[in-house]
């Protein structure tokens, strides 16, 4: 449900709403949301100094009723030296 509703608020922020992909890992502590978006649409997300990623983090941890999330917005395009 968490995946789905970040996904939902990530895609009315985009220029390229069908490049969104939210996918849902879980691990010891916690699950982890990885947001992935199109290159254009990465700043966008992120938001200036990060605030736009802090408030999706802050709806996605009012969703999860106390249970430990995390969001990460993943650089897809990042270059590997």
């Amino acid at each position: 449900m968490l995946a789905e509703a970040l996904e939902h608020l990530v895609r009315g922020i985009v220029d390229h709403p069908d490049d969104v992909q939210v996918s849902a890992k879980s691990n010891r502590r916690g699950e982890t949301l990885e947001v992935r978006v199109h290159q254009e649409d990465l700043g966008r997300v992120i938001g200036r100094q990060g605030r736009t990623a802090r408030a999706l983090r802050t709806v996605v941890s009012a969703l999860a009723d106390g249970e430990p999330v995390r969001v990460d917005v993943v650089d897809t395009d990042r270059r590997h030296a």
